[in-house]
């Protein structure tokens, strides 16, 4: 399987994509900035809130302090909430230069609160290379790293996103009162009470 692994970069770039001169590449990843970090999970982490330490700007990508290493086995979940809709274009996984290292990831798309059994369901793309056309429109994008290259457990130092943000379009409820009251003159009753219609 080709999966980007180079030993002595300790990096893998996941994501097939036109290369940019390197002072145009830290904007390309910015996605981290429109991500709704309170809300964001990592399951299987060794270390509570350390997943998500990893999406940070690319400046910081080779900081080596900030990581996540999976806990229990060699899986790690990310549940990762945007502010918007993002149209996703490239992934960039950072990790240790070793076994370590992840060797296989499934996206999914708009799927909150996902778990591991959750995983069993097909997903959007298990990775390989390059990005599939149905990544639009993404409010919500899971990360599962379902194995690396051979040790008990993960390692990851950065995550990185490309692609393009628009502002979440809330659709707005309209109310409409209506308020109907019966003529006196066509009912021979005492008192009328007006009915009040909400309609959404």
């Amino acid at each position: 399987m080709s999966h980007g692994h180079s030993h002595g970069g300790g990096g893998c770039r996941c994501a097939a994509e036109r290369e940019e001169p390197p002072e145009q590449r830290g904007l390309a990843y910015g996605l981290y900035l429109r991500i709704d970090l309170e809300r964001l999970q990592c399951l299987n982490e060794s270390r509570e809130g350390s997943g998500r330490g990893v999406f940070k700007p690319w400046e910081e990508r080779t900081d080596r302090s900030k990581f996540v290493e999976s806990d229990a086995d060699e899986e790690l979940l990310f549940n990762i909430p945007f502010t918007g809709n993002v149209k996703l274009k490239g992934i960039i996984i950072m990790g240790e230069d070793d076994e370590s290292h992840p060797s296989e990831m499934r996206l999914y798309k708009n799927i909150p609160q996902m778990s591991f059994d959750d995983t069993e369901r097909e997903p959007d793309q298990t990775f390989t290379r390059g990005l599939i056309s149905r990544f639009s429109n993404v409010y919500h994008l899971s990360i599962h790293i379902s194995k690396n290259f051979g040790a008990d457990t993960t390692k990851v130092f950065y995550i990185g996103l490309r692609g393009e943000w628009t502002e979440l379009r809330r659709h707005e409820v309209t109310i409409c009162n209506y308020e109907a009251s019966a003529n006196p003159a066509d009912h021979r009753v005492h008192q009328v009470t007006p009915q009040t219609h909400f309609i959404s």
